[in-house]
């Protein structure tokens, strides 16, 4: 890439051509159409951070796989670009299964320690706070300037507002919930700025601090759920993945109870195993009988009469 002189001018790459940059390579990298890809870049001088979301196909050790998503991006968008790509996050919206069948044994790097929850940009209470500000703060300078510059009176809302805070002091009811409301709001706001967000994904184990993915719980949930109804004699499997705890309830239509409750546990657990988060959630079965459920009928071990006569 040619390096631009001052004498030549400036070359602007915008966020949107960034944006559609790493778009095209998560695509080229998962084989799935741009339409099935979300990416999103922020642009600070010579410097790109990118966020990806993407399916991953279906079975495949998800830690393994967005790896090799993050290296193929950053080294597309570099070269295509030129600038400096220092952090790409990938969130996994959905599983896509796939015709070949692939080893979901987990690498040995999928274990080490992985990056914290990711953090939200807060763009929409951020947005909120921002429009209301600056709509009152609009209104109030376009007042002031027709009142000095084109001596035109003061507008209706601002001389009633300021008639009515004359009237009400700090014991007043208005004005105290006017206030209880105002704190509350910051307080929001403040928990906002503290927490992380982003309750939806769970983080997966990485093999370095350099690259970081999530995976939304509902892709959990909806992995645990077709493995625990592969078990025989499991019906109306019902999952709730939480940050913490992730709760698995069915019904046992046929067969030992016992032994379907074990092998769905096993089965549970060996799937979530392989999922590769950086902090698994507790595992947690419920398998009732069903209303048509009937105990197996016993082994009959007595001999037959032929047998007995002989």
């Amino acid at each position: 890439m040619t390096v631009p002189s001052p004498a030549r001018g400036t070359t602007v790459i915008s966020e949107k051509a960034v944006r559609k940059v790493v778009q095209r390579a998560a695509a080229e990298a998962v084989d799935e159409p741009a339409r099935a890809v979300g990416a999103s870049a922020a642009v600070a001088g010579r410097r790109v951070t990118a966020d990806v979301r993407v399916p991953l196909p279906y079975p495949a050790h998800l830690s393994d796989e967005t790896r090799r998503l993050r290296e193929h991006v950053l080294e597309r968008a570099r070269t295509l670009t030129g600038l400096q790509m220092s952090t790409v996050r990938v969130a996994v919206t959905r599983l896509t299964q796939t015709a070949a069948p692939v080893d979901p044994a987990p690498s040995a790097e999928a274990h080490a320690a992985g990056p914290r929850r990711w953090w939200s940009q807060r763009r929409r209470p951020t947005g909120l706070v921002l429009a209301l500000a600056a709509g009152i703060a609009l209104a109030v300078t376009v007042d002031v300037f027709r009142v000095h510059l084109a001596g035109a009176r003061p507008a209706a809302w601002r001389r009633s507002t300021v008639d009515w805070l004359s009237d009400h002091g700090p014991g007043d009811l208005s004005v105290t919930l006017a206030g209880t409301g105002c704190a509350l709001c910051g307080l929001w706001l403040f928990v906002l700025a503290l927490t992380p967000g982003r309750r939806r994904q769970l983080t997966l184990a990485a093999g370095s601090q350099d690259w970081s993915a999530a995976i939304d719980r509902s892709a959990v949930a909806s992995l645990l759920r077709d493995a625990v109804h592969d078990v025989p004699g499991t019906q109306n499997v019902r999952v709730r993945a939480g940050r913490r705890r992730v709760t698995v309830r069915g019904e046992i239509a046929f067969g030992d109870c016992e032994g379907a409750r074990a092998q769905a546990r096993e089965t549970a657990a060996r799937t979530l195993a392989d999922c590769g988060l950086h902090r698994p959630p507790r595992l947690r079965i419920t398998l009732r009988p069903a209303a048509v459920w009937q105990p197996p009928a016993p082994r009959d071990t007595a001999p037959a009469p032929a047998e007995a006569a002989a």
